[in-house]
């Protein structure tokens, strides 16, 4: 499949995107070391031969909490991106905010 110049542009513009709010940075953040913390406990239970449901329940959460991240992270990414594109236009921030909330609603079901 040969890719266009266009899409070589938005390939090249999604990979040198970074996370540019700070809060959602921490968010991240805090996400992903709680994550951490329970993979720990898996770990943990698993050293000291634990019951398979209760692992296979702990591993669930870990599996939850890192999809809620991707998901958070997702529609950051899209935030910024639609937000440079909308620029300065009367009422773009308040319609941007009102989608990306149904947004990170839906993809939250998907998990």
């Amino acid at each position: 499949m040969v890719r266009s110049k266009l899409d070589n542009r938005v390939a090249v513009n999604c990979a040198m995107a970074t996370l540019k709010d700070e809060k959602t940075r921490t968010d991240l953040q805090h996400r992903l070391k709680r994550a951490e913390g329970q993979l720990r406990g898996v770990q943990r239970m698993i050293e000291e031969g634990e019951d398979c449901l209760a692992i296979a329940s702990q591993m669930s959460a870990v599996r939850k909490a890192l999809d809620s991240a991707y998901v958070r992270m997702t529609v950051c990414f899209i935030e910024q991106e639609l937000g440079e594109r909308m620029g300065d236009k009367p009422g773009a921030p308040a319609d941007l905010a009102h989608m990306l909330e149904h947004m990170e609603t839906l993809l939250g079901k998907i998990r």
